[in-house]
């Protein structure tokens, strides 16, 4: 059947996206203060992958299973904080952790569901663009699973949250320029803190 005007894709419960949500001028601002960072290469249970973070605020180790309170938020990003906060209606002091990360030409993220102490997901994109890919979470194998991809721009906004966060996992696909994303959590009132 031929349409006039291509079909959306579904997006989970709990998924927003806005594009534009920064100005050029506030991007600028952002990854200038961002290239004065001491980024490191990101490890996930001995694994080495080819992006590099720095993380903000509360720290979850993929090693020890463990919360605990990190370095500060600088207050260069004071900012987009209270931009994201006010945009979907927030306290800025429920922002648990801020991490910033780097992707080098080709790196991604494979598939997983964020860690279990942080709620709601905010991410903003820098500098390129990415594919962000949707499955439905499920631990054992149930054949072919549908995919949802949603081209995200720099710039950009999106939101994970309810459903879309515990029912759903997510991936990136390798990047063709180098990426940069600002990625805000909220921790569950639940959090343990070590």
């Amino acid at each position: 059947m031929n349409t006039l005007f291509p079909i959306e894709p579904v997006l989970p419960a709990g998924f927003s996206y806005t594009p534009e949500f920064i100005s050029a001028r506030e991007e600028k601002v952002l990854l200038e203060f961002i290239s004065g960072l001491q980024l490191h290469t990101f490890l996930f249970q001995g694994y080495e992958s080819k992006r590099r973070v720095v993380s903000f605020g509360y720290d979850w180790s993929f090693e020890r299973r463990t919360l605990s309170k990190g370095k500060e938020i600088p207050v260069e990003f004071n900012s987009i904080l209270q931009k994201v906060a006010a945009f979907i209606n927030l306290p800025v002091n429920d922002i648990g952790e801020l991490l910033v990360t780097e992707y080098p030409v080709g790196s991604m993220i494979n598939w997983h569901r964020d860690a279990p102490p942080f709620e709601l997901i905010a991410g903003i994109s820098l500098q390129s663009d990415c594919k962000f890919r949707f499955r439905p979470y499920a631990r054992s194998n149930q054949g072919q699973k549908s995919i949802i991809t949603i081209p995200v721009k720099r710039r950009s906004l999106y939101v994970m949250n309810g459903e879309s966060r515990s029912n759903w996992e997510h991936s990136i696909s390798p990047v063709k320029e180098v990426r940069y994303s600002i990625t805000l959590r909220t921790l569950r009132s639940n959090a343990t803190i070590a």
